[in-house]
């Protein structure tokens, strides 16, 4: 399936991986460009050298293409965002904030620049800074979210730039990605599904509990504060609900959470760690590679699609 951004990034398949803190490193990113989409390596709040050697690893293992995604409140912004030059890496996206700052250096790199937006009007202002695309991430999505859905940011997005978009946000399987494609997006971006991936480093614990979620285990805390983050239902996120409730600070709330999604990621800790995924959890019934998955998504859309 041919679309501008598969020429964009030089990829078999409209699918780019997440970026997931914790979740998204060498392996996980080399098993996604194997099978034809695009792999990433989540900056996070890693410094430099770790995602440096994060980078040299993921080019052991495949030639093909891989990105990283820079998270820009991170400390290590700067270090990272350097780092991606030096490196040689094609594709940058960006999340939790403004990467004009770096678009120069990243743009005379050769790089292309996709960030990641939840609404129209930065989608309009990395368009005109000069980004390549857009990721547009509706609610559905697991970690950090905006207000608008899937379903009506994508195509509003879309009206809105001549760039191309990325749909992001409630797609796991074929139906999303066809849904999508009709929206007007020309890729999607996959999170949870790629998380219990037989490549993913993730503890067994964590992709367990995503394989039993059921549709109505998915919860957002943060909202009082404007820190909205989606994970599925466990002790801690009933813990921060009450706590919220209650009218604690920001910077109370945000100490509680400390180190939680490592917790639940490496350590298998589901109680009281963080247990990042989307709203598609429910719909994920088993462990699968990376290319069973992309191959199983990309046969269903198309049959979908007429294609």
């Amino acid at each position: 399936m041919k679309t501008r951004i598969t020429e964009l990034l030089g990829v078999d398949h409209p699918i780019i991986q997440g970026g997931m803190a914790w979740v998204a490193e060498h392996h996980l990113a080399a098993a996604v460009s194997e099978a034809g989409g695009l792999g990433l390596i989540g900056g996070a709040n890693a410094p430099g050298e770790v995602v440096r050697a994060e980078i040299r690893k993921a080019k052991e293992l495949t030639g093909k293409p891989i990105g990283v995604n820079v998270m820009l409140l991170s400390p290590h912004a700067e270090d990272v965002a350097k780092v991606v030059v030096e490196e040689g890496i094609k594709v940058v996206t960006t999340g939790a904030g403004n990467p004009e700052k770096y678009m120069d250096m990243w743009k005379a790199a050769g790089i292309k620049v996709i960030p990641v937006v939840a609404s129209v009007a930065l989608a309009k202002r990395m368009e005109k800074y000069g980004a390549d695309a857009v990721v547009a991430e509706g609610s559905e999505s697991g970690g950090h979210i905006g207000e608008q859905t899937t379903m009506t940011l994508v195509p509003q997005v879309v009206d809105a730039v001549s760039i191309p978009v990325i749909a992001a946000g409630g797609i796991g399987d074929g139906r999303g990605i066809a849904a999508a494609f009709m929206l007007g997006a020309e890729a999607v971006q996959i999170g949870t599904r790629f998380v219990v991936a037989k490549e993913s480093i993730v503890h067994d614990n964590y992709k367990q509990r995503i394989i039993k979620a059921k549709d109505i285990d998915s919860a957002v805390t943060g909202r009082s504060h404007g820190h909205p983050v989606r994970c599925l239902r466990n002790q801690m996120t009933r813990e921060y609900a009450k706590l919220e409730q209650e009218g604690k600070s920001f910077e109370e709330l945000e100490y509680m959470t400390l180190g939680t999604l490592r917790k639940a990621v490496q350590e298998g800790d589901i109680t009281n760690g963080t247990v990042m995924a989307g709203q598609i959890a429910g719909m994920i019934c088993r462990e699968q590679t990376c290319r069973e998955i992309i191959e199983e998504m990309m046969e269903q859309a198309e049959r979908l699609l007429g294609r």
